[in-house]
């Protein structure tokens, strides 16, 4: 398998997108040699925060940046929409409450599944969400 660029973007506008986020992610993660249970972490994250772009923000985009801090290498993605924001990021992050039609495990499932979480958001102006799991 050739080497995934240190640093790229996937669209984030259809079904078919987050599965293609899904695929990068699988791909990023193998090239970094994490572990399945860590692979499976992040692939698990960056599908929620994919669906999340695209359902609730309208469409946005994943980025990614694969780390090396001299010690520890890592993958960080970033999740980016200009959708209507989220009023109340503290209740979003509550577990159990949910925007949608959902189980409400969106944004407190993924911030447990990786080592680095960041949320920004402001309504009328969009979403981001920052994830990085180190190896």
């Amino acid at each position: 398998m050739p080497a995934e660029e240190a640093q790229g973007s996937v669209p984030l506008r259809s079904e078919e997108d987050i599965v293609a986020s899904r695929q990068k992610v699988r791909a990023l993660t193998q090239q970094l040699k994490f572990s399945l249970v860590d692979q499976t972490k992040m692939i698990t994250a960056a599908s929620e925060l994919s669906r999340n772009t695209f359902v609730h923000g309208g469409g946005g985009d994943m980025r990614w940046e694969l780390l090396d801090d001299g010690i520890r290498r890592g993958l960080r993605l970033h999740f980016e929409d200009t959708g209507p924001g989220i009023p109340d990021m503290k209740l979003a992050l509550t577990d159990g409450w949910t925007s949608g039609g959902g189980m409400g495990l969106g944004l407190p499932g993924s911030k447990r599944l990786v080592h680095e979480f960041d949320l920004q958001s402001v309504p009328g102006q969009g979403t981001r969400v920052s994830i990085t799991r180190w190896k």
